[in-house]
């Protein structure tokens, strides 16, 4: 694909407002377009607010493209917001950054975009895109600078939106990028990048369950034989591998080692019972292969900043994958999503059942 006009999603940042500057300076045809998601317009600093929305206005002047704001809450509150909340309540810790690049970057504005006669969009992920002739599909390769790499979050990426979707930073390093910003008289060139979880701008996610309607119910913390250690304030409020604010006593410490929600139990053991060799996933997507239909021997990691470690993937009859690791793996997460690569390859992933 030779793309000629792109809608560049501008957050604010620097990373996507170097995007923009590098196709800028290519010749394409550019305007850059920033998200409204959620209610806290007031909270400097994250993804959607009035100043990220202002900064990225500012920063598109400079460039000189055009700019536009483009109202996705509903969709937002629905398919991320909502979600974050049951699978909380269902007693997973999910990824909703990753429902949000499914559903909303490059699902909702790619539509939109499309529909407004782009070519394509373009995003500030440090990742690439790329075309493999042998294999006719499209490629979604880790970026340059690893400390960065972001394809953990967007394997979930159809061949669809990868055809229409570049990434320009992918090849650069941060330092490099803040450079070319800098150079540029960027306002933002310097701008520290965004931690927390855009509706969760306090970072307490129990609170934000709270508000949402959910209500915890105590239950009991069981040790791996299931004898009652204490008293629990409600699954939700604990994640797997989590060792502070229990509130038991021990003579070694304990940590959260699994959640059970028939019996509203949390289960709490020795980090050495954090450690598991197998998972299985569900939501399968696939990018470098059409299916999997054998064993195949990859890399995976378990969270984004984890070191991915050798592994196998093999499909099961569902549609589900089941990956065995080579090596044990610390505090493996349902509702967390285990990538898999062959190289730099993304090869897919899914999200952890079990």
């Amino acid at each position: 694909m030779t793309a000629k006009r792109i809608y560049v999603a501008m957050s604010g940042g620097v990373d996507s407002a170097g995007a923009a500057l590098l196709l800028r300076q290519a010749g394409y045809d550019i305007s850059g377009v920033t998200l409204r998601l959620h209610p806290f317009k007031d909270r400097p600093g994250l993804c959607g607010s009035a100043e990220d929305i202002e900064t990225a206005r500012s920063v598109a002047a400079a460039i000189g493209i055009p700019h536009a704001v483009l109202d996705l809450g509903t969709l937002f509150q629905a398919e991320v917001m909502d979600r974050f909340v049951s699978e909380y309540v269902c007693g997973h810790t999910p990824n909703p950054c990753i429902d949000c690049n499914r559903c909303i970057k490059f699902g909702a504005l790619l539509d939109w975009a499309l529909l407004n006669g782009a070519d394509a969009i373009a995003t500030g992920h440090y990742a690439r895109v790329s075309f493999d002739s042998r294999s006719g599909r499209w490629l979604l390769l880790r970026g340059k600078d690893r400390r960065k790499d972001q394809s953990y979050v967007l394997y979930q990426l159809t061949q669809h939106q990868l055809s229409h979707l570049l990434l320009p930073v992918g090849a650069y390093e941060k330092p490099a990028l803040r450079a070319l910003a800098a150079e540029a008289g960027l306002s933002n060139a310097n701008k520290a990048d965004s931690q927390d979880i855009c509706f969760v701008p306090d970072g307490d996610y129990v609170a934000f369950l709270r508000r949402s309607g959910v209500k915890p119910v105590p239950g009991d913390f069981v040790d791996l034989a299931g004898h009652v250690l204490g008293r629990h304030q409600g699954m939700e409020c604990y994640t797997t591998g989590q060792r502070k604010g229990l509130g038991i006593s021990a003579d070694a410490p304990l940590y959260v080692v699994r959640k059970d929600p028939a019996s509203g139990a949390v289960v709490l053991g020795p980090n050495s019972a954090l450690y598991t060799r197998e998972l299985t996933a569900e939501r399968v997507n696939l990018i470098s292969i059409p299916a999997l239909t054998a064993p195949l021997y990859v890399t995976a990691k378990t969270r984004y900043s984890q070191q991915e470690a050798p592994a196998t993937v093999e499909p099961l009859p569902d549609g589900r994958i089941k990956v065995v690791f080579d090596e044990p793996q610390r505090a493996i997460t349902a509702g967390q999503a285990v990538v898999l690569y062959d190289g730099e390859a993304v090869v897919g992933g899914g999200t952890i059942c079990g």
